[in-house]
């Protein structure tokens, strides 16, 4: 796994533009595992801080239960729709997946994987955009 810094340093531009994305607006979306396996989609607050990406969870909140069980989670930026007419200017959605690793009364996530998904500057195709640790940066386009 690795920490937000190590991906900012390996991927700047990409981590900026991701990075914009969640911080455009205060509620994100996460996903976790619940005890039966099955999963679990919360709001989240969370903020990249000192090269770290972080959030908390509430005492007894069954997100935290769940990451303490199982750290395994998925972060997605919030979600607006393009403006029809200027389907170019959709600046699109990130996501981010990796591990909880508790830090005191919060967690920081350890990354394992970082995607960007946006339009071409044409708006005629699907961008997609995706970093792991061990393939780099890689996109494919798609109709």
């Amino acid at each position: 796994m690795t920490a937000w810094r190590e991906f900012e340093a390996a991927e700047p531009e990409f981590a900026r533009r991701v990075q914009e994305l969640f911080d455009a607006h205060r509620h994100k979306t996460m996903a976790t595992v619940r005890a039966d396996g099955s999963p679990r989609i919360s709001g989240i607050e969370m903020k990249f801080a000192d090269g770290e990406l972080t959030f908390g969870s509430m005492p007894n909140a069954r997100k935290g239960a769940d990451l303490k069980r199982d750290p395994r989670l998925a972060l997605h930026s919030a979600t607006v729709d393009p403006v029809d007419g200027e389907e170019a200017k959709w600046p699109g959605e990130a996501k981010i997946s990796g591990r909880a690793v508790e830090a005191g009364d919060r967690f920081r996530v350890d990354v394992a994987e970082v995607v960007h998904t946006h339009l071409n500057p044409a708006a005629t195709l699907l961008v997609v955009e995706w970093w792991t640790p061990e393939a780099g940066l890689r996109k494919v386009e798609r109709e």
